[in-house]
């Protein structure tokens, strides 16, 4: 009993946090990964590909610089979804709001968490007697915290006018933005672990007609979560036990990662679409993705959407590129196949995505479901 409980504790911080183990300053592969989810099951629906044509209060998340582009003085939108069959519990909220006719700010709210968590460091009391009475739980949540801010280039806009003019009917449609985010992320683990950090973003948009494009940066200042830890003697004992060092104060470092964006949209008569793939670029090391070295990955995205006089949504996506070993060690390339569904009544919109469909997986489906509500 007492070597089982030794090993849950190991492996519960293994899993929640594989980068409080080392010294000093880490830069591990998938640090702060929760940030690369989404938001919005209007994103997830389109596989995550919608850097180039966001234009709403999700753009908080995906691309600041499609802030510039909203249509209404003020949205709001929220966001729950469940993951491994409701253990880990992913949450967005986001309001954004226009200053003057070129710029937005916004601000967004992320968790994801698994609460719960039994803490059977007291099981065994100090004469080695099993006590049930003394197991707690606790919570391993990350949270992020993010302010955003997009305007239009309203210099280069106004060149693109007096040199072609505009092509929509609209100037306040088409041109050049940018966009900033400054991120605060607050992780945990119970009474264990903490880390407070820090991240700036940057993001760029450019509309013409029915052609978009975007470029999204993340971290491109590497952000860092500066981890402290409170553990007991007896959490202490289980390190030491297990052949595992104890873990000390340090730094975890997020390197950037690049997202490339194109878009185009068509429309004819009541019917409208838009196709847009991403691309995205990371250097935290190799990862299982289509393009992938030591130096740098490539992680493509395609989505499409078709809608009904702007009120009746279809979506689809493809993404998650991975190559597979097969028992036989036969190797073949599996992908993520999302769908979706949106539905506008008058000022709400709400959006419905399936994610994980088909023979990648038989037990990672989520349904996400979101709400964004203008005004």
């Amino acid at each position: 009993m007492r070597i089982t409980i030794q090993l849950y504790i190991i492996i519960l911080f293994i899993v929640t946090c594989p980068a409080l183990f080392g010294q000093g300053t880490l830069a591990p592969k998938y640090s702060n990964e929760f940030l690369s989810i989404g938001v919005g099951a209007r994103g997830l629906g389109l596989s995550n590909a919608q850097v180039a044509s966001i234009d709403d209060v999700t753009a908080g998340y995906w691309n600041p610089a499609g802030l510039a582009f909203q249509t209404n003085k003020n949205e709001i939108a929220a966001m729950h979804s469940e993951y491994f069959a409701g253990i880990a519990k992913y949450d967005y909220a986001g309001i954004s709001r226009q200053l003057d006719s070129s710029s937005t700010a916004s601000f967004t709210v992320i968790r994801f968490g698994v609460d719960d968590i039994p803490n059977t460091t007291e099981l065994i009391d100090a004469g080695g007697n099993i006590d049930y009475s003394r197991i707690t739980t606790f919570s391993a949540a990350d949270y992020a915290f993010v302010f955003s801010y997009g305007k239009r280039a309203a210099r280069i806009q106004e060149w693109i006018q007096n040199k072609w003019g505009t092509t929509t009917g609209s100037a306040q449609q088409e041109g050049l933005s940018w966009g900033v985010n400054a991120k605060l992320i607050y992780r945990h683990i119970g009474s264990f672990a903490k880390a407070w950090g820090f991240g700036i973003d940057g993001g760029m948009q450019y509309k013409r007609g029915p052609w978009c494009a975007g470029l999204m940066a993340r971290d491109i200042t590497t952000s860092f979560n500066a981890w402290s830890y409170n553990l007991s003697d007896k959490v202490k004992e289980v390190f030491v036990s297990t052949g595992n060092e104890i873990p000390s104060n340090g730094l975890e470092i997020t390197l950037p990662r690049f997202t490339l964006g194109v878009g185009r949209s068509f429309s004819w008569k009541q019917w409208g679409a838009l196709v847009e793939t991403n691309a995205t670029l990371t250097t935290d090391g190799q990862r299982n993705v289509l393009v992938s070295s030591s130096a740098f990955n490539i992680d493509p995205s395609i989505g499409a959407e078709i809608h009904y006089k702007k009120q009746i949504f279809f979506r689809a996506g493809m993404g998650n590129f991975q190559r597979i070993t097969e028992f036989d060690q036969s190797q073949s390339m599996t992908f993520q196949p999302n769908i979706g569904l949106g539905l506008r009544i008058k000022r709400l919109y709400i959006d419905y995505a399936l994610s994980d469909i088909g023979n990648v997986s038989d037990v990672l489906y989520s349904n996400v479901f979101s709400l964004r509500l203008n005004w």
